[in-house]
């Protein structure tokens, strides 16, 4: 009996595992963390021929592509009249199954093309957070609104100056939102189901980074990153455990933070990298070091393995460095992303075990190379859609990727 109840638990999670190959329903992929990792990559990645399975036309936006139940997930923004549009697609045609349309008015904000948010898929809904703080729960199969609210008019959020560009976070029954409502609430959470108000937290003003819950030593801990601190929170009731100072020039705390061997590595383009200690207590925080001249990150979040981190920096490309004291193994020099003031590659792991990487550049370049601690290597590249800064989503062969103009399927190999 033992072993036919191992056995069934062993079929399920291969089950499981097999569907999530087929899925990328939040920001960073199925764990939020980048890891793709398909069966089936071909051991000669330089000889791939990536085939175009299908191309559509949309509006603005940096959000990125989610895909979940064979259906393809993004926001853009039409400017006659001036909207913000959630569109579900056929992920073997591109065919339009529904789209879910909402006036906005984007007024002076900057870098305003479009909305900046991942549509998030759980449990057959999906939630959307636009530009202006519409923050949104429709049918994932009909595109039926469930619930809808407005963050500034019935929280009083404030815009930032480029938008609301954090993905919402699915956690226990509630959304977390990161929307800087006054006079409390840099993340409000609501009831998943109904879209009230459950608490709200912290007291920063809004940036631009998705929150995240972490398990750490004293338990789960929602870690926000906003333009004056880091600060650890009770994902339960929005408690506040500790703030960490660090503010950011023009307030662009963007990046999700990583949190590896107790760890909390969190970068930014103007004043660097701070690793955090996270000790037994919810409010047990220490420096462990930090780096505020070559460690400087951007919109781009690290990819992690063994010890050692590969983090897109503005000044030397691609640099990997260890966690446990921010050394420096190496240095890119721009190789895989052209040197630029705002430098941006979507990294995820295509073969962790393996050490290979997979990122899309905002050329809108997809590479395939190897990251060890010794050096980066590079295998193959493909142009695969005009310029961008929106992370692409990727299932068993396939990315899908969105420009200002066009969101792509493309199939990587048989």
């Amino acid at each position: 009996m033992k072993c036919v109840t191992l056995a069934l638990i062993i079929l399920a999670a291969d089950v499981c595992a097999q569907a999530n190959v087929h899925e990328w329903p939040r920001f960073r992929g199925p764990k939020g963390d980048g890891a793709w990792n398909p069966p089936g990559l071909p051991k000669d990645l330089a000889g791939i021929n990536p085939q175009q399975r299908w191309s559509v036309k949309i509006g603005g936006g940096y959000g990125g592509v989610t895909v979940s139940g064979g259906r393809v997930y993004v926001m853009d923004r039409e400017k006659q009249p001036e909207s913000e549009r959630v569109l579900c697609l056929d992920e073997a045609t591109g065919k339009t199954i529904w789209e879910h349309r909402y006036p906005v008015t984007y007024g002076s904000i900057d870098y305003g093309n479009g909305p900046r948010a991942s549509v998030v898929i759980h449990d057959g809904r999906a939630y959307t957070l636009g530009t202006t703080g519409v923050a949104a729960c429709l049918d994932a199969a009909t595109g039926k609104v469930v619930w809808q609210v407005d963050l500034v008019q019935e929280h009083s959020a404030v815009i930032p100056t480029w938008g609301f560009a954090a993905s919402p976070f699915l956690w226990e029954g509630a959304v977390l939102l990161h929307c800087g409502a006054e006079p409390k609430g840099s993340i409000i959470a609501l009831e998943s189901a109904t879209g009230k108000l459950r608490w709200r937290g912290g007291s920063d003003k809004a940036g631009y980074c998705t929150p995240v819950v972490f398990d750490a030593p004293s338990g789960p801990m929602l870690i926000q990153w906003g333009p004056q601190n880091i600060t650890g929170m009770s994902p339960k009731d929005g408690q506040e455990y500790w703030k960490f100072p660090y503010e950011i020039t023009y307030g662009v705390s963007i990046a999700q933070p990583i949190y590896h061997e107790g760890i909390l590595l969190v970068s930014g383009y103007w004043h660097g990298t701070r690793a955090l200690k996270l000790g037994s207590g919810p409010e047990d925080v220490s420096l462990a070091w930090s780096d505020e001249k070559t460690l400087c990150g951007l919109m781009s979040q690290p990819l992690y393995k063994e010890g050692y981190v590969y983090l897109l920096t503005k000044a030397q490309g691609v640099i990997c460095f260890k966690l446990s004291d921010g050394s420096i193994q190496w240095k890119d020099d721009h190789q895989l992303t052209p040197k630029d003031r705002n430098p941006q590659i979507s990294l995820v792991w295509a073969d962790e075990k393996n050490n290979i990487a997979c990122g899309l550049n905002a050329n809108g370049e997809l590479f395939f190379a190897q990251f060890t601690p010794e050096k980066m290597e590079e295998i193959t590249r493909h142009q695969i859609v005009g310029k961008t800064w929106a992370h692409p989503a990727f299932t068993k062969g396939a990315v899908y990727a969105r420009s200002d103009t066009e969101i792509v399927a493309w199939d990587l190999w048989k």
